[in-house]
């Protein structure tokens, strides 16, 4: 039984992205850009990456007033994305300014 278990949980949360093995929906520091995440298009069923934040920027999100700024110039955009929202790179930024974010460090095999 436990067997099955560790296989359900493999198919929700692990997939295959360029022969690799990822977690989903888990963001990550990225390459390009300051976090990446990857994510299963419905649609089609394959494995996207979704690059999002500057490298060269701090957010401050503990600070009341640019959290504030920050969810009125992003909601508006993520309210046009047509389609699967966490698919937009606007939809990982809103989520990294909430409190709760963790990122997933990758261990290097």
């Amino acid at each position: 039984m436990g067997a099955f278990v560790d296989d359900k949980w493999y198919l929700l949360y692990m997939a295959k992205y360029k022969g690799r093995s990822v977690k989903l929906n888990k963001p990550s520091r990225g390459d390009v850009k300051k976090f990446k995440v990857f994510v299963k298009d419905k649609s089609s069923g394959r494995v996207k990456k979704i690059n999002f934040g500057s490298k060269t920027m701090t957010i401050k999100k503990n600070i009341p007033a640019r959290q504030k700024s920050f969810f009125a110039r992003f909601r508006p955009i993520l309210a046009n994305v047509k389609g699967q929202k966490n698919l937009s790179p606007a939809y990982w930024a809103i989520q990294s300014w909430k409190k709760g974010f963790k990122i997933w460090h990758m261990q290097k095999h």
